[in-house]
C-alpha cells in the first residue's frame, strides 16, 4: 500500500536528495519511489510526517515483498532531522532493492546510495541493494548468476557480511569479486572524489573481462 500510494521520483525531493549526494545517473531507477506526507512513528513521542524516499524491495521473481523509507528534510539536500531517518517493513530476509536486469554478472551491497553511486562507475552494471550488512549476508542469487561483485562497507559488520556472503557464493557454485571504497562507502567516495575518480578507484578491482562490458558500457536496462 505504501509502495502504491508513493509517486514515481523524478522531479521530487528524491531526486534532489540523489542528485545532492552525486549521484545523477537517475535511469531505471523504477523501484524509488517518493512520498509527500510518510508516516515517521518515533520510539517515544507523537507520530511524525515527513516526505520520504520510498524503495520497492523485491523477490527474484519481481513480487515487491517489502518497502524502505528514508525520511527527507523538506529542502531534499538531506536526511529529516529525526533519530532513525531510515527504516523498513515487509518480508526482507534475502530480497532487496534492484536496480537493472538479472543477468550472469551483478553486484550486491547494503545501502540504496551505495549501489547507485558505484552504479555511476559501472552504468551497466545491475544492481541489488539488500539494505542492511545483515540482509546482504543472506541475499538470495537469481538463477543466471555466475560472478557476484560485493560493493563492501568498510566497518566490522561489511566484513562480516562479505565473508558470510562470499562462503554462500561459493557453494553455490558463483565467483565473488570485492569491491573496495577508499573511504567508509561508495557514496562517501563518489561525493570526495567525483565520478572519474570512482571509476579509477573501481576499475583495477574489476575482472578485466567486465571493464569493457560494465565500465565502459551505456546504464543497464531494465526498472
Amino acid at each position: 500500500r505504501l509502495v502504491a500510494a508513493s509517486q514515481p521520483m523524478h522531479g521530487t525531493l528524491v531526486e534532489t536528495y540523489l542528485r545532492h549526494r552525486c549521484i545523477d545517473d537517475l535511469r531505471n531507477v523504477g523501484s524509488l519511489r517518493y512520498h509527500p506526507r510518510c508516516y515517521h512513528r518515533p520510539d517515544d513521542g507523537p507520530t511524525q510526517i515527513w516526505p520520504a524516499m520510498i524503495a520497492s524491495v523485491t523477490d527474484l521473481g519481481g513480487l515487491i515483498t517489502g518497502a524502505h523509507r528514508t525520511w527527507l528534510d523538506p529542502s531534499g539536500l538531506v536526511k529529516a532531522p529525526i533519530e532513525t531517518p531510515r527504516k523498513a517493513m515487509g518480508s526482507l530476509l534475502g530480497n532487496a532493492g534492484r536496480f537493472g536486469r538479472q543477468d550472469d554478472i551483478m553486484a550486491a551491497g547494503e545501502g540504496i546510495e551505495t549501489m547507485l553511486s558505484l552504479r555511476m562507475a559501472l552504468p551497466a552494471l545491475s544492481m541489488m541493494a539488500a539494505l542492511s550488512a545483515a540482509h546482504l549476508s543472506a541475499i538470495l542469487f537469481p538463477d543466471t548468476l555466475r560472478r557476484l561483485y560485493i560493493a563492501r562497507d568498510i566497518d566490522p559488520a561489511g566484513d562480516g557480511a562479505m565473508t558470510t556472503l562470499t562462503a554462500r557464493a561459493a557453494a553455490a557454485g558463483i565467483e565473488t569479486i570485492p569491491l573496495s571504497p577508499r573511504l567508509g562507502d561508495f557514496n562517501e567516495d563518489l561525493v570526495a572524489f567525483g565520478r572519474d575518480d570512482m571509476r579509477a578507484i573501481v576499475r583495477p578491482q574489476a575482472h578485466p573481462a567486465d571493464v569493457e562490458r560494465f565500465l565502459l558500457a551505456g546504464p543497464s536496462g531494465g526498472l
